[in-house]
């Protein structure tokens, strides 16, 4: 690849397989990649209680200006590509979103049912706004808005059953290459990880590839969880009209 880097900007919520994507584009080898840069930034301004808080306070900016400038300036390691994983929750309504007109912005959903299941299990505590599926369907619509199209959508059922297929119409979407490097990692920690790796990324460090789908018909949440999943499954849905489908 020559010209201008791609900066690639992934919006997920949590426990949308997010990690996993990121390892999947640093196997790629050509691609830079940047764990959730506004984490810090989210948690001082709403001073909310996660895991390793005050940690994740002390690893990052905590003025999204300088997060902002830093995402559309000098690519690390002056690599062609530059996979940046974003929270959707993290960028908080006051913080600017010119910046996003300068990178090639995608979205990775889950069905809510699966990400709850899998959200409690690091943080009881559980809220829609936690869950980032009201913030995404916002951030996708200015996105389709200032296009003209729907900008590209991979739900993380389609990678986890076909990843091969899938990655390769993602890529497509994005004007890079596929290359089936995407498809498999060395297990363990990556010191591009967030410091709150211990805290959240168990699974994907034992892993070296996407695992196969579970079933999320046998999830069964609790009635308060089930409330907030009822809540979020319309802002799901408006972005799984869009996802890229296997061929």
């Amino acid at each position: 690849m020559s010209g201008a880097p791609i900066r690639i900007a992934m919006w997920s919520g949590p426990r949308n397989i997010s990690t996993a994507m990121m390892r999947s584009f640093e196997a790629r080898g050509d691609a830079a990649v940047t764990d959730e840069p506004f984490y810090a930034a989210y948690l001082e301004r709403t001073g909310i209680d996660h895991p390793m808080r005050d940690e994740v306070i002390g690893s990052q900016p905590r003025d999204w200006r300088e997060v902002a400038a830093t995402l559309v300036g000098a690519v690390p390691g002056a690599k062609p590509i530059w996979y940046q994983k974003h929270m959707t929750l993290h960028l908080l309504q006051e913080f600017d979103r010119g910046w996003m007109a300068k990178v090639r912005n995608a979205f990775l959903i889950r069905e809510p049912s699966a990400v709850l299941a899998s959200y409690v299990l690091k943080r009881e505590a559980a809220t829609l706004a936690d869950i980032g599926f009201v913030q995404q369907r916002t951030l996708f619509e200015a996105e389709a808005d200032r296009l003209g199209e729907a900008p590209p959508v991979a739900d993380a059922a389609d990678i986890l059953a076909d990843p091969a297929r899938t990655l390769t119409r993602l890529c497509e979407a994005l004007g890079i290459p596929f290359t089936p490097a995407m498809l498999h990692w060395p297990a363990g920690r990556r010191a591009t990880d967030g410091v709150w790796a211990p805290a959240w990324y168990g699974a994907v460090e034992n892993s070296t590839g996407f695992e196969a789908p579970k079933s999320t018909t046998a999830i069964e949440l609790p009635p308060h969880l089930k409330k907030i999943a009822d809540q979020a499954q319309p802002h799901y849905e408006a972005l799984a009209r869009h996802r890229l489908r296997p061929q």
